[in-house]
């Protein structure tokens, strides 16, 4: 029985650079070009396309660490008609978008929906994180930190209040949202407090170490209201009189 199943998927569909990494490394291993087009759910006219691409390039596995997704772009599709470092889609001024997700309420995908709403033709909700993420990665190094479980809690108040509606009297009061993380999983503990006193900075330690069913070696506070500081620290310390 003939499979007809290449006859209707896409032949041109462009591969994403974490893609063509797979399929460089899938052809190193000698996997054919059928097999490498159904694990990577493509064509297999598009893999061979893009092997022969590679081939001409002098691209093989393992590819050199010095090489960058650019790098590798630039070298495959330089003399496919379109303009050495130009996409074929508007792009947003990605500066900006760190810039706006670093603001409260703001997400990756909130970002997307305004970009498409001016670009209807734009990329797509997964592209857009991936080219946001490789724009991310080239602003500054990142230190990688290995977490041993139950070894630490990070802990800070979210900065962000929510409207707590009386269903007596109607008043909204403002409550205060501290969070719990902890550092080898992300299990996550939040509740609402009315401050961020004393009392319901202990208070809420005590409940998310109850939820936690446990106590961490460290608590690590990425913030801590001053007065808190003042109590729980020698005046020296503290910047104060000795």
């Amino acid at each position: 029985m003939i499979n007809h199943e290449e006859d209707w998927m896409p032949a041109k569909r462009e591969l994403t650079m974490r893609q063509i990494r797979q399929m460089l490394r899938l052809a190193g291993d000698g996997i054919s070009a059928r097999e490498i087009g159904r694990i990577l759910g493509v064509a297999r006219s598009t893999i061979q396309d893009n092997l022969k691409r590679a081939q001409e390039a002098g691209l093989a596995w393992p590819v050199s660490a010095e090489l960058t997704d650019a790098t590798i772009e630039e070298r495959l599709f330089a003399r496919s008609g379109y303009k050495q470092g130009v996409r074929r889609r508007a792009e947003p001024v990605w500066g900006e978008l760190v810039c706006e997700l670093k603001r409260p309420g703001v997400n990756l995908q909130v970002l997307w929906e305004e970009y498409r709403e001016q670009h209807p033709a734009g990329f797509g909700y997964s592209r857009f994180c991936e080219l946001f993420r490789e724009f991310e990665a080239r602003l500054s190094p990142v230190m990688r930190q290995d977490h041993r479980a139950g070894d630490k809690v990070f802990v800070d108040y979210s900065g962000k209040r929510i409207g707590i509606v009386d269903g007596a009297s109607g008043e909204v009061r403002q409550a205060e949202i501290f969070v719990g993380v902890l550092g080898a999983s992300s299990f996550t503990y939040a509740e609402a407090s009315w401050s961020q006193t004393l009392p319901d900075w202990i208070g809420a330690h005590v409940r998310m170490f109850r939820a936690f069913g446990g106590v961490p070696r460290l608590i690590v506070p990425d913030y801590v209201p001053g007065n808190i500081i003042a109590v729980m620290c020698r005046l020296p310390l503290c910047g104060g009189p000795p």
